[in-house]
């Protein structure tokens, strides 16, 4: 992730982009351009974005609490595979491609479930134990020339961080410390700034589980900016009121945007909140900071919660977001109402969600063609559609190279 300008006067156009406005001399443009329309809607983009990025990248797949006994499991579309996390017989977490090495039948059908000893598929009964390790199967001691370790669960690559498992599909992972955690610190400009909030001990206060007509990076786009935010997010202005100039907080390395002096708390109707979470400093305090971590997780901050989004890209013009609240574990533990703070957020991304699906249909317009642009205010933006570009190979029809405002597409 590159880091936003600090300041609007200090902004340039993201490499890749190109202006639709001379700009005065010694200025930047006003506007860039955005990528094309057909890369929300074309089926092969969105197939070699599924290769290239969800497969290959670090994606944030389950909450760990989620699975919280041995054998506890969860099934997750991660690109075009469906991966099997289970907490193993140590307590450890464990990731594989939920396939069983026979005949390659779905192992595990269920979202989510409990197994009590092992991973049995309900095809021919081939059972692993919950390290991928192949234990058992019909007629098995007639084959003493198989390698069980060998017929086991193809495993996958995972790590934890802030209360959540994240898998690679790669053979060769990138840094995590560099993909994910480096990401958070660019944004924040502090390596400690996120592990202040103690995700990791947080409690699960609220999930909401979103369909979305819309294809993926139009909902990234519109997390990164806030020039749509005094048009359709009443609330969320009223408790941040720097949010209706138009400039999020992303745009600002290190920013969180101040809460109204009338606002006590980070809820829908400006009421007090809950203490704030142990460790956060007084910096951080009626501070509101967001945060992506390409390509898909939005972690929203604030005093006395959490809020981490996770994306599922199912098709070009279909993607499942699950939103997680986290709070204290006294909070949720004593039973305390935190419906307020789950509304604004619901809202606001109730909000968001429509005006992406509003906006996908146009996608496919001829008036869409050569794509949109980009205010000052959102500029930053164009970062994020070269990093895709960059990422997602191939050519146009006559050969010319997919990039960002180009004409090649």
């Amino acid at each position: 992730m590159t880091m936003a300008p600090e300041s609007p006067a200090a902004e340039s156009p993201p490499v890749g982009s190109a202006a639709t406005e001379s700009p005065a001399a010694g200025r930047s443009p006003s506007l860039i351009a955005t990528l094309p329309g057909r890369w929300y809607t074309d089926p092969g983009i969105f197939q070699e974005e599924q290769e290239r990025l969800f497969e290959s990248l670090w994606f944030c797949a389950v909450r760990g609490a989620d699975l919280e006994r041995p054998g506890a499991f969860r099934t997750v579309r991660v690109g075009r595979e469906s991966v099997l996390v289970v907490r193993n017989r140590g307590g450890e977490l464990r990731a594989f491609l939920n396939v069983c090495r026979h005949r390659g039948a779905r192992l595990c059908t269920e979202e989510s479930g409990s197994v009590r000893r092992g991973l049995q598929c309900p095809y021919h009964a081939w059972t692993y134990d919950l390290d991928g390790r192949l234990v058992a199967a019909p007629n098995l001691r007639n084959m003493p020339d198989v390698d069980r370790s060998e017929r086991g669960l193809v495993p996958v690559r995972l790590r934890e961080w802030l209360g959540y498992a994240w898998v690679c599909l790669a053979e060769e992972p990138p840094s995590f410390e560099e993909m994910v955690v480096g990401a958070v610190t660019e944004r924040l400009g502090d390596a400690d700034a996120v592990g202040r909030y103690g995700a990791e001990s947080l409690a699960l206060g609220h999930r909401v589980r979103y369909d979305v007509r819309a294809n993926w990076k139009l909902i990234v786009e519109n997390f990164m900016e806030c020039y749509h935010c005094a048009t359709i997010h009443p609330e969320l202005t009223d408790v941040l009121p720097e949010f209706a100039n138009g400039y999020a907080a992303q745009y600002f390395v290190g920013h969180g945007a101040e809460f109204a002096p009338e606002a006590r708390g980070f809820t829908v109707d400006g009421s007090a909140g809950f203490g704030r979470i142990d460790g956060v400093s007084e910096e951080q305090d009626r501070r509101y900071y967001a945060v992506t971590i390409r390509p898909q997780v939005f972690v929203n901050l604030v005093p006395d919660h959490v809020i981490l989004h996770r994306m599922f890209p199912l098709a070009a013009d279909r993607t499942v977001v699950e939103c997680d609240w986290l709070y204290a574990p006294e909070v949720v533990a004593g039973g305390h109402d935190v419906s307020k703070s789950v509304e604004l957020f619901h809202r606001v991304n109730a909000q968001d969600f429509a005006a992406c699906e509003r906006t996908q249909p146009a996608m496919g317009s001829r008036a869409y063609r050569s794509g949109g642009v980009l205010v000052p205010g959102e500029h930053h933006i164009g970062d994020f559609h070269t990093w895709v570009a960059e990422r997602v190979p191939g050519t146009a029809p006559d050969g010319r190279p997919r990039t960002p405002g180009g004409t090649g597409f």
